[in-house]
């Protein structure tokens, strides 16, 4: 699906990626494999941000990157400081994707269907003082 705007909602277990325009959405979700491994009872010594290890980070982080390729406009949400460093680590690997987030939010665990309202309205907002039409 090509569309104009993305939002992901980001925790240290997972991310939710939604794409959408005026009359469609499209969900996926991304798994982090170092909260399966704490799950399973593994303890991390070498941990780096947000209680993962560097390579966990670039796995997680890439797979949330390769989810939001082809978007043009994308908002971050999510509770803590994840979203910052997300940002960060995309800026340094994958420069393309990091140009395309225009914004973060904080947000605790809403549902996919509070994510993309929350980001219908911020988009709406930021077109408005951006002068453009989302690109439509």
């Amino acid at each position: 699906m090509t569309t104009y705007h993305a939002v992901v909602w980001m925790d240290q277990k997972e991310a939710h990626v939604m794409h959408f325009d005026a009359e469609a959405m499209q969900a996926e979700r991304v798994k982090s494999r170092s909260h399966h491994q704490r799950a399973a009872g593994q303890l991390q010594k070498d941990t780096h941000h947000a209680g993962m290890t560097e390579k966990e980070e670039a796995e997680y982080f890439g797979a949330v990157a390769q989810a939001l390729e082809g978007a043009k406009e994308v908002l971050v949400v999510g509770p803590g400081r994840l979203h910052e460093e997300f940002k960060a680590w995309l800026d340094k690997h994958h420069p393309a994707v990091g140009k395309s987030i225009v914004g973060s939010e904080k947000a605790d665990h809403p549902t996919d269907g509070q994510i993309v309202a929350l980001a219908r309205r911020y988009f709406h907002k930021f077109d408005n003082l951006a002068g453009n039409a989302g690109g439509r």
